[in-house]
């Protein structure tokens, strides 16, 4: 297969090789991993694959119609579905069912792309799961999610996994020259180096200093110092900006407090409150996914790095 659009993943693109090349692409994928990742993106590539009409190998070969189509989001059997605001609810996933039924317009598959699998609901995802049983034989279904554990076990061993590594940094400077060309080599290497293999990170990076990275980061910065050191009031003062933040927002800004807090353990801080902390930031991650308003995980981390202030303490995270 034609990956080279997908940074790293050397494996994963050697894997979906050998089976285009052999029995032909899968029916059913769930492609994991964080924001940024890749995940769009080769789920993009797969879906020009299963509607391309170059050789196995060559495919996608981003030339000919049914290609051009899907990479330019396009194509009527190739369809986006799960990015609005709330995940894809059981009625929708029926309504799913009956359109999958309909036979390709144009390519030889049609191919759904499910966004946020992991924050459907059991009633959706076992809706979902049906259709994966019982589907037509040309129906083809692209689950992308965060987190492959918020995904049913019975859903999951129905679909090939495809979990998208970091990339490295030379692998990450290497795509950052191709798609900035414009941008001075030392901002390149920093980001690269700064965004730990996620290339979107580095791309937000690259946008600016008011870009949602930059902003993110120092949110969560500001945000590990209040919580290895801070009072509850400064805690909470710097909590409350997730209030105010776009839904969107909110688990890529845990995701990166989880990450510095692990930082400045490792760099010898107060690794008892540090790996408290970054154990209750797990925690509020998957509330947020479960669509948690900013303003309660804001009172549930204070409460969590606090719980002697007069509360009943939380035995899982016991007075320091």
């Amino acid at each position: 297969m034609e990956l080279s659009a997908l940074a790293g993943n050397l494996r994963l693109k050697r894997l979906l090789s050998q089976g285009e090349e052999g029995r032909g692409l899968s029916h059913a994928y769930l492609i994991s991993g964080p924001a940024g990742s890749g995940r769009h993106t080769l789920a993009r590539l797969l879906g020009a694959a299963m509607v391309c009409t170059a050789p196995p190998a060559q495919r996608p070969c981003g030339r000919c119609s049914g290609c051009r189509k899907a990479l330019g989001e396009r194509h009527p059997d190739v369809k986006l579905l799960g990015e609005e605001e709330k995940p894809l609810s059981v009625d929708q996933v029926r309504l799913l069912r009956a359109d999958a039924y309909v036979r390709p317009n144009e390519g030889e598959r049609k191919v759904y792309i499910l966004a946020r699998a992991d924050e459907m609901n059991p009633s959706a995802q076992n809706a979902l799961l049906k259709l994966l049983e019982e589907g037509p034989v040309y129906a083809a279904f692209l689950l992308l999610c965060e987190n492959p554990g918020g995904v049913l076990q019975t859903v999951r061993s129905r679909c090939e996994e495809l979990p998208l590594a970091p990339v490295s940094p030379g692998e990450c400077l290497a795509w950052l020259r191709g798609r900035f060309p414009q941008v001075g080599e030392e901002e390149l290497r920093r980001a690269a180096e700064g965004c730990q293999g996620i290339l979107g990170r580095a791309v937000e990076l690259l946008k600016g200093p008011d870009g949602p990275w930059r902003a993110r980061e120092d949110l969560a910065r500001r945000l590990a110092a209040a919580v290895e050191s801070g009072s509850e009031l400064e805690l909470l003062e710097q909590a409350l900006v997730l209030e105010k933040a776009g839904r969107e927002e909110v688990v890529p800004t845990l995701e990166a407090l989880e990450r510095v807090l692990g930082e400045r353990a490792r760099a010898g801080g107060d690794v008892r409150r540090l790996l408290r902390g970054t154990e209750l930031v797990a925690q509020l991650r998957q509330a947020a996914r479960l669509n948690v308003g900013g303003g309660q995980l804001a009172g549930w981390l204070c409460a969590g790095m606090f719980p002697e202030r007069g509360r009943k303490a939380d035995p899982a995270f016991p007075p320091m």
